[in-house]
């Protein structure tokens, strides 16, 4: 009989940008302006920090984040160590 619980994760490219290191895409910058993401205002010495609306509610991300811009669009935040072990550069 056939294991049917096992399944590998398709093989997909998506677009993302590291915040605070790497240059933002624009579609970084139309998110801001309709309202999807929104920078928090910092106290002291904090890091900055961004409010983004997932598919999954409000996440927040702060520098050194990695903002990933999904299959269909939507924008969600990951924190390097994830990101650095889940993805690798597209050829």
């Amino acid at each position: 009989m056939m294991d049917s619980y096992r399944y590998r994760k398709k093989s997909v490219v998506v677009e993302a940008f590291r915040l605070g290191r790497d240059e933002p895409p624009s579609w970084w910058f139309r998110a801001l302006d309709e309202g999807c993401v929104r920078e928090l205002p910092r106290k002291g010495w904090e890091q900055r920090r961004w409010l983004i609306e997932t598919l999954e509610g409000r996440v927040f991300a702060q520098e050194g984040d990695w903002v990933i811009k999904g299959v269909a669009g939507e924008l969600y935040p990951c924190a390097d160590h994830v990101f650095t072990e889940t993805y690798e550069p597209a050829t």
